[in-house]
């Protein structure tokens, strides 16, 4: 099995040929939005982050960034920074150099003059580099190359009976041709966390399944939060899921029955070939995402029970769990489980048929997120604001 996609100069191979406008912090989001609406070709995505974190939260944001510059559906980055944040321009620039080795220019608003000679400058960078981007030609590669993320969100109980079952079965399958699948949402294992370490490669990836697992749990009790009580959210229970350990059940269906190779932090850069993997990240669907794009996803695959438009800066393929999903809100589903509760195909038919869009995506297709522009994130943090 084959798609065709672009190959980077540091080896890896993109689906999308995009270049990047990347803000630096939450005072340069406006400025990159400016610039990506005037540049066919570059998009840009709203940061939140950047500035007055402590520490260990400022690492997580220079992580995604770097990982957004790094993701091979990137051909070259434009940085952009007010000039006085915590995540100063040199620092991210050393971030992105130590992960890839890409087409990248850095603008620094304060220091060019103002907003106005700042899109000035940026603009002309961003234009010079998707000409350059469009010399590309696409070639032909194995489905190896492939790294997926896989996410649920607005569950209910057909999510874990059909769309997460069958993402799983997809990823098995991608897992069968080298490629990587990435299992993500801690707090969305607990209580089904022992399932998962059943499987692990080894001890070490069986003692950080549980290690994550605890973590989540204890830093949630310094603030006087169980999780436990916290969850399901009150969507997932309009849906008709009772309790956590139900959602967590459907959940870890995503990663199908292949043996877990690897434990991932936030954001960390995921190895290519590497099997089913687990990422390290909360259940919100935006914070999550993000994780993985940064990891260096190039498509997510994501089910729904209840809908949501939602869609990563990567293609985000929408898997509805049930047909009046698909049918009342046919503008955000790319993909209609409720074939397989409603008797019309096998779950091995479903799972080759939303292969074929996997690799149709791959090669170039969009996804309804993508048409409707879409594209979100939203970076974990663990601590205050300063």
């Amino acid at each position: 099995m084959t798609f065709y996609g672009y190959k980077r100069p540091d080896g890896r191979v993109g689906v999308r040929n995009h270049v990047l406008i990347l803000p630096a912090s939450v005072c340069a989001s406006d400025t990159t939005r400016i610039i990506a609406q005037q540049v066919t070709g570059a998009v840009t995505f709203n940061n939140q982050q950047g500035c007055s974190q402590v520490a260990p939260d400022q690492q997580l944001t220079m992580d995604v960034m770097a990982g957004y510059a790094a993701n091979p559906n990137v051909y070259g980055t434009v940085v952009v920074s007010l000039g006085c944040e915590n995540c100063q321009m040199d620092l991210v620039v050393k971030a992105i150099e130590e992960r890839t080795n890409k087409p990248l220019k850095q603008v620094i608003i304060q220091e060019a003059g103002g907003t106005l000679k700042a899109v000035d400058m940026a603009v002309r960078y961003a234009k010079e580099m998707v000409e350059e981007a469009s010399l590309l030609q696409k070639e032909e590669f194995p489905m190896s190359e492939l790294i997926i993320g896989t996410e649920c969100g607005g569950s209910d109980p057909t999510s874990g009976l059909a769309a997460n079952p069958l993402i799983g079965q997809l990823s098995d399958l991608i897992v069968k041709e080298g490629g990587t699948s990435i299992l993500s949402e801690t707090t969305e294992f607990i209580g089904a966390e022992h399932l998962l370490a059943r499987r692990a490669i080894n001890k070490e990836v069986h003692d950080r399944i549980f290690e994550i697992v605890h973590r989540y749990e204890d830093s949630l009790r310094l603030v006087g939060e169980e999780v436990r009580e916290g969850n399901p959210s009150p969507g997932n229970k309009a849906g008709g899921l009772t309790c956590l350990e139900e959602k967590s059940l459907g959940c870890i269906h995503k990663g199908g029955h292949s043996p877990i190779m690897a434990v991932y932090d936030y954001a960390k850069q995921v190895e290519a070939k590497q099997g089913l993997v687990i990422m390290d990240t909360p259940g919100n669907d935006p914070s999550s995402v993000a994780a993985m794009v940064a990891g260096g996803a190039q498509i997510v695959v994501f089910s729904t029970g209840r809908g949501t438009p939602f869609s990563a800066p990567a293609p985000t393929l929408k898997i509805s769990t049930n047909t009046p999903l698909a049918q009342k809100k046919s503008g955000w589903i790319d993909f209609n489980t409720g074939v397989i509760a409603d008797g019309e195909k096998t779950i091995d038919e479903a799972a080759k048929d939303l292969l074929d869009l996997v690799i149709r995506v791959a090669s170039g297709e969009q996804t309804k997120a993508e048409k409707h522009g879409f594209r979100e994130i939203s970076i974990f943090k663990d601590g205050v604001v300063l």
